[in-house]
């Protein structure tokens, strides 16, 4: 399910649940609608209020840590891939065949990642082909003094570098929010708005604050799974640092 289902699914839950709150209010003794029984409510409520913060507090932060570390592995992958051009320009004009299929293969994958909705980063399995014949290509270079020696050399590096953090990147785009995480939270959200129902006054305002309140919450758990999906959806990681290697690139 996408962040919007998921997120709509919670605001249906929580407004079912704040609408179940209001009917068994209207049906309970009136001994039940005592202070000390509302006292009683309100405390185990704010136990799962609490708590609820607590979880959504912790998912957030793990979704905005997988998004930051994914988003510094992109600008990361950029400078690595402009210093490769560079050290292949600088070690002489036979690598410019190298250089080629270099950003030939960097715009291929920019394409496919954020051209198509992260299409490959979906299948689970990245293209490594093309990064191993660029290495395979330097290797096969023939140095001819020190400095194309320490070119090729430092062309290796970066090279072995820009593979290991696109694995890094592709390990990394999973969900890093549990699903029973989103569970035990819509849940919660669900039996703590039906306690704002049992108690709450049957008018027009009680039920928009109500509904504002919930509209609230799902938009923060769309902005989490949002956060989650770091080459998808709305809130996707900028792919300007690649477009502006590619711009680099060749010069």
């Amino acid at each position: 399910m996408s962040a919007t289902q998921i997120a709509t699914l919670s605001f249906l839950l929580i407004v079912a649940g704040t609408a179940v709150g209001m009917l068994v209010g209207r049906r309970l003794p009136d001994h039940h609608m005592e202070s000390s029984s509302k006292d009683v409510v309100r405390t185990a409520m704010g136990m799962i209020a609490t708590m609820t913060a607590l979880v959504l507090g912790l998912v957030t932060a793990s979704a905005k840590s997988a998004f930051d570390t994914d988003d510094t592995a992109v600008k990361h992958t950029a400078g690595s891939v402009i210093a490769l051009d560079r050290y292949l320009a600088a070690y002489g004009p036979e690598t410019k065949a190298i250089r080629d299929a270099l950003r030939a293969t960097v715009m291929q994958k920019v394409d496919a990642i954020w051209d198509d909705s992260a299409r490959e980063l979906k299948s689970g399995v990245p293209g490594a082909s093309g990064g191993e014949r660029l290495i395979g290509a330097i290797l096969e270079l023939k140095p001819a003094t020190d400095a194309q020696r320490w070119y090729q050399s430092r062309a290796l590096d970066a090279s072995t570098e820009v593979m290991q953090t696109r694995w890094f990147i592709f390990n990394g785009s999973g969900r890093s929010v549990p699903q029973l995480f989103l569970i035990v939270i819509v849940g919660w959200l669900t039996i703590l708005f039906g306690s704002f129902g049992l108690f709450a006054p049957r008018n027009t305002t009680v039920i928009v604050a109500l509904l504002v309140c919930a509209l609230s919450v799902a938009g923060s758990i769309f902005l989490i799974l949002e956060m989650d999906d770091p080459f998808g959806g709305v809130m996707r990681i900028s792919d300007a640092p690649m477009r502006f290697a590619l711009a680099q690139m060749g010069q």
